[in-house]
């Protein structure tokens, strides 16, 4: 069960993140049949404003003590750093190890990290940090891919609204689905969400290293509603196909059909975001042919299917 919640904040903590935890777990609903909790915000410099990544500041009323009974210890977001107060990380292992729930919101997961808690344990984190979060723990199993990681003992979320659905989860997982739904409706948010966070990374277009094949890469680009083979790429690049296919996956580091069929998701993401075409077209256009294959590709890059994002992202009056 969950009754007593911590959270710990540290300099340049990032306010929405917090205020998630806040929200879900800070607010007494119990007029609405949720169950109380006894939420509490500690720092190690209890009374004292921190700053904010917002510019501004918050002050913690409680000290770390009151992780050494918390049935969750929570850890919003806050800026990447090399190291942190080995105090923080002292408790966090001590209440790791009495069995309480570890929960992060975003780069919450990199205090995680460096207390030793995520070697060889399945996590999250935000996107635009999965190369740095892989550098500096190379032990942890990061799935940059999906919104959160439940993995027991030690729940990791990625970026910013992502944090809800952890906390909704961890609340479903608890306390059932009944007090989750409530929670969600009063903070007028789905109680679960589809898809992952792939469908908000920002894919640059893939290009060569080198420049000997930039001028057949661009031509591929321009020429996405045409088959591309080998042989015919090797002729137009001047080279023998065994010669064209070794350099290509050198310069590009996959092969010609995986990387054509990057680039038609690329632009099939593009038409679902600024167009009103309909998916058959959208799949012409691309050069998938068919929208079973669009959906099929699609959904295997972005991680939800060509619908689902046009939703969330179409920019089309």
């Amino acid at each position: 069960m969950l009754r007593k919640i911590a959270v710990v904040l540290m300099e340049d903590v990032a306010l929405f993140e917090f205020g998630v935890l806040a929200e879900v777990f800070g607010i007494d609903r119990t007029d609405d049949g949720c169950p109380p909790f006894d939420f509490k915000v500690c720092s190690t410099t209890p009374g004292v404003p921190m700053n904010t990544s917002s510019h501004s500041a918050v002050i913690a009323p409680y000290g770390l003590e009151e992780l050494e009974d918390a049935d969750l210890v929570a850890l919003p977001a806050t800026t990447w750093r090399g190291s942190y107060d080995e105090r923080i990380l002292d408790a966090l292992r001590k209440a790791h190890e009495r069995g309480a729930i570890l929960l992060t919101v975003c780069s919450g997961a990199f205090v995680l990290g460096a207390a030793g808690l995520l070697d060889g344990r399945c996590c999250a984190t935000h996107w635009r940090y999965a190369d740095k979060f892989r550098e500096q723990f190379p032990d942890a199993k990061l799935d940059a891919d999906v919104l959160f990681v439940d993995d027991g003992d030690i729940i990791t979320s990625a970026g910013t609204a992502a944090g809800i659905d952890a906390c909704l989860h961890l609340v479903r997982r608890e306390l059932g689905s009944a007090v989750a739904t409530r929670i969600a409706r009063r903070m007028v948010v789905p109680p679960q969400r589809d898809g992952g966070q792939r469908q908000y990374v920002e894919v640059p277009v893939p290009e060569s290293s080198g420049e000997s094949l930039q001028p057949v890469l661009d031509w591929m680009v321009g020429n996405l509603t045409i088959e591309h083979t080998v042989p015919e790429l090797a002729r137009r690049a001047q080279m023998s196909d065994r010669t064209f296919a070794r350099r290509f996956v050198a310069e590009t580091g996959t092969t010609p059909l995986k990387w054509v069929t990057t680039q038609r998701v690329l632009h099939a993401r593009t038409l679902l975001e600024q167009t009103k075409l309909g998916i058959e077209q959208i799949a012409t256009e691309s050069g998938f042919g068919t929208a079973a294959l669009l959906r099929h590709h699609f959904r295997r890059v972005v991680g939800v299917p060509p619908q689902d994002y046009r939703r969330t992202f179409q920019t089309a009056s």
